[in-house]
Order: C-alpha cells, then sequence, then structure tokens
C-alpha cells in the first residue's frame, strides 16, 4: 500500500525569531491562509494515501505538533539525525505492518501553490517506484537561479510530469553555476521529495549506512531501545548518504508553485507583494521604501525610507536585517548559544 510521510522535525532557523527550538516553521502560518506548513503537507499526504499518513518529527516538538495536526500518527526521534535516519526509522516501522509499503516521503515546510498538481507528480512517482522499484525524485521546474536549493542534473531538457533518469545530484550553487543551471533547461530544484518502497529504502542503507539501517531496524522491533541506538548515529542527510550513490533514481519534472519557505527572502513567494514590493504581515507599515519584509506578532512596526530589509518580531526577540543576507539568520543562533542565551532560540 501506498503511505505518506512528512518530515518534521527540523528546528528552522533561518526563519528565526519566528521559529524556534520548540516551535519551529513547520508549526508556524506563515502563508497568508493562516495554515501551518505541516498541515498543508498533510492535506497533501492525505489525497495520496488515506488514513495512511506518518508524520516523523523530534521527541522535543511532538507536543507541539499533536497541537496543530492531532489526528495524524507521529514517530518521535529521541536526537535530531538528519533525513537518512528520520527516513530510516519511518521506512522501518512502516515494514513491519505492511512489507509491501511504498513511501511518499515529504519535508513539511513546502509551500505549493497547485496542490493538485503535486499530488498529480507524486502518483506519477510513486506508480514508478511500484513498477520498476526505482526510488523516484520529484524536481521542481526552476523559477530563478535560486542559491539556496540543490539540484538535480538530467540528461537532456526536462518534459513536465515525464519519469527522467537522474544524471546526478548537485549540491548548493554560486549565483554564476545557477544561472547556468537555469538557462540549460537539464536541472531541476531537489524538492528533497522522494518515493520508493520501504524495503527499497532500507536496502540502501544496509548498502551504505549499516549502521542506521541496523539500528532504525531494531527500534522498530523494540521501541524502548529507541534513545540508546539512535544517539551515536550518523548525522548525515538521505541525499549525502543514498541518492548520490544509488542506481535507478528518476524524477518527475513538476511546475507546481513549489517553494521552500528556507529564509525570510521566501516570504513574498507564499505572502504575496504588494505595489512597491513589500511583503507585511501583522500590524506593519512601510512608507517610503521597496522591497521590505515585515513581520510582526504584536505592536505595529513601521518603517520610513528604508529598502530590501527583513524586519521580524516575533515574542521576546526582534529581527532587523537585510533581505540579501537572510540566509545569514543562523548565524545569529550560534551567536546566541555562544553568548548562554538559548532562551532566546
Amino acid at each position: 500500500m501506498r503511505h505518506a510521510v512528512i518530515l518534521a522535525g527540523g528546528s528552522g532557523t533561518r526563519l528565526w525569531p519566528a521559529s524556534r527550538r520548540a516551535r519551529p516553521k513547520q508549526l508556524i502560518a506563515l502563508a497568508a491562509g493562516g495554515d501551518a506548513l505541516v498541515t498543508t503537507a498533510t492535506r497533501i499526504g492525505e489525497q495520496l494515501a488515506p488514513g495512511r499518513v506518518t508524520i516523523v518529527t523530534a521527541a522535543s516538538q511532538a507536543a507541539a505538533t499533536r497541537e496543530v495536526v492531532p489526528q495524524v500518527p507521529l514517530i518521535e526521534e529521541p536526537f535530531g539525525r538528519n533525513t537518512a535516519a528520520a527516513i530510516g526509522l519511518a521506512a522501518a516501522r512502516l515494514v513491519r505492518s505492511d512489507p509491501d509499503a511504498v513511501l511518499a516521503i515529504m519535508p513539511a515546510d513546502q509551500h505549493v501553490t497547485n496542490q493538485p498538481g503535486l499530488v498529480h507528480a507524486l502518483d506519477v512517482a510513486l506508480t514508478a517506484a511500484e513498477t520498476t522499484d526505482a526510488i523516484a525524485t520529484i524536481g521542481i521546474a526552476p523559477t530563478r537561479a535560486e542559491t539556496g536549493f540543490g539540484y538535480l542534473e538530467l540528461a537532456g531538457p526536462a518534459v513536465l510530469d515525464a519519469v527522467m533518469p537522474v544524471v546526478r545530484f548537485v549540491e548548493k550553487p554560486d549565483l554564476a553555476t545557477a544561472e547556468r543551471y537555469v538557462s540549460s533547461g537539464r536541472y531541476l530544484w531537489n524538492a528533497g521529495i522522494f518515493c520508493a518502497r520501504a524495503e527499497r529504502l532500507l536496502a540502501e542503507l544496509t548498502s551504505k549506512l549499516p549502521a542506521t539501517a541496523e539500528a532504525v531496524r531494531a527500534i522498530a522491533a523494540d521501541p524502548a531501545t529507541a534513545a540508546a541506538r539512535y544517539e551515536p548515529l550518523a548525522s548525515i542527510s538521505i541525499d549525502h548518504a543514498v541518492m548520490e550513490k544509488a542506481l535507478n533514481v528518476v524524477t518527475v519534472p513538476a511546475s507546481v508553485g513549489w517553494d521552500d519557505i528556507g529564509s525570510w527572502a521566501a516570504l513574498p513567494a507564499v505572502r504575496g507583494e504588494d505595489d512597491a514590493h513589500n511583503t507585511l504581515a501583522g500590524d506593519a507599515l512601510v512608507l517610503d521604501g521597496t522591497g521590505n519584509i515585515v513581520m510582526t506578532d504584536g505592536p505595529l512596526v513601521a518603517t520610513v525610507g528604508v529598502s530590501d530589509l527583513v524586519i521580524v518580531k516575533s515574542g521576546d526577540a526582534i529581527l532587523v536585517i537585510p533581505k540579501a543576507r537572510a540566509q545569514d539568520v543562523r548565524a545569529i543562533i550560534d551567536a546566541l548559544n555562544a553568548r548562554g542565551l538559548q532562551r532566546f532560540t
């Protein structure tokens, strides 16, 4: 049977101060509609596999996740060990009750304007996984030269909704390289969405990350051992651990209004802009300025004569940063931790 697995254990440090350890970005409402990102992912999962959606999250975030999506079963990671371990744990758990489980794995922090289109692309990918035992990814047709995403290289121009072999996974490029990728038509954004049989994923982990494969199978058999077995595992992404080395990896190119809300600079994609290209949320006012992102959960935030800034008031913290440096917000988390100010993170 088909199952949807939603990865919701990240910390979302680049969306500080709205995103914090206890309530990360996937649990907050960033889009104009007011839904948390994990709610959108759950809705997509239910269309693919009604009644068979599972969320993988950190144990420290489980209570907050249940508040947002109380009806969805959770798999709790005792420690954050990146996506290879998270996906392996989900595969090991689900295959015990369904040996033929085929998984559609997606991040909780994506934004999609064309949800039916993504569901269709995922259906094509799941069919490829079921019929050819491929690991099928969803590749997003790029709309800009994005340096914050990884890319999938194809042998030829992308064809939407076709099943195409992946030549290689490419790391986040610099701007000039990203521009070349986009103009070539042979590169797609790596959305971090994968479809595969659970046993295929576990076999790949056994081959390429055997300690993780052994641990997740043991935890699935005896959950009481989770903390002891999980803590020493390598923290590595599924891309580095498996996808870059695996054979029979394909992609389904899609153009579905997808974006990864990875930093404040992506907020206009989910909330829109006014005529001056400002994106405002809450009681925010911008005079004589363009290209600003201003978000507040309480007091009025007003600006005059400034442009291309990100200003966020959330809880007990305020962020002010040039929009061009929005990816650098994580440096604030490092600085706060170094100064013993973890209560703000």
